[in-house]
């Protein structure tokens, strides 16, 4: 349904037509607001990457639409880009990456200061409330290698971290962690998608899937939730 609902966005390149009737869809189908989502209790990483300057982590966790509705929110972010990883350039677009027919995965693209908020603690974040690292190629109701649970690294450091904590947390999930670490470039989406969740809260799917993450977060993280979103 929301693969339907972002076509539709993209072809109105966000207008509020297209807005209208995926939410009239979705309401005539019986969804409903999702009930605020249930972090996973995960320790905080043993081990955390040494950075200095601002730094740059990408990560991969379904639409990236609810993705980077948490991550603004969160201290020390700078800035959070939505977009594509893997694949290749020529066809880092919503329409070829929908599809399926890209290697691509739907990402955030995340600046951040390590002097505020560690690589590590931004993974805590992404594997408790921003997504469910458990399933395979999917988040929800997404279906596909674009919704993949993936991590790209910017570096050696991070990768060590990844490594590391999907290990650490390897066991305290009823199934077992799908993520992966992967190469790859990363390549802005269009502009529709920046910012959707921030400038369409009551839009169906965010209200249904993507709001109970960001309760989450301020639940779960309140020492890190910050009210005005970055950027």
């Amino acid at each position: 349904m929301k693969r339907l609902g972002k076509r539709l966005l993209g072809t109105a390149f966000g207008g509020g037509i297209a807005a209208a009737l995926l939410a009239i869809t979705l309401y005539a189908t019986g969804v409903q607001p999702a009930a605020p989502a249930a972090a996973i209790p995960l320790p905080a990483p043993a081990t955390d990457a040494r950075e200095n300057g601002d730094a740059v982590a990408v990560f991969a966790g379904g639409c990236f639409w609810g993705v980077e509705g948490v991550f603004e929110h969160v201290r020390g972010v700078r800035s959070v880009t939505s977009g594509y990883a893997g694949g290749q350039a020529g066809n880092a677009n919503y329409e070829a990456v929908s599809g399926g027919r890209t290697d691509h995965a739907e990402a955030v693209r995340i600046v951040y200061d390590p002097r505020q908020i560690s690589y590590g603690r931004l993974l805590h974040i992404l594997f408790s409330v921003a997504h469910d690292p458990t399933q395979m190629n999917r988040q929800g109701p997404d279906v596909g290698r674009q919704y993949r649970s993936a991590i790209f690294p910017q570096n050696a450091e991070q990768r060590r971290v990844a490594q590391a904590y999907i290990r650490q947390i390897s066991g305290r999930f009823p199934r077992p962690v799908a993520t992966r670490i992967e190469a790859g470039g990363f390549w802005p989406a269009e502009a529709y998608h920046q910012n959707f969740m921030r400038r369409n809260p009551r839009h169906s799917y965010i209200v249904a899937h993507d709001a109970p993450k960001l309760a989450a977060l301020r639940a779960t993280f309140p020492q890190l939730y910050s009210t005005r979103p970055a950027g």
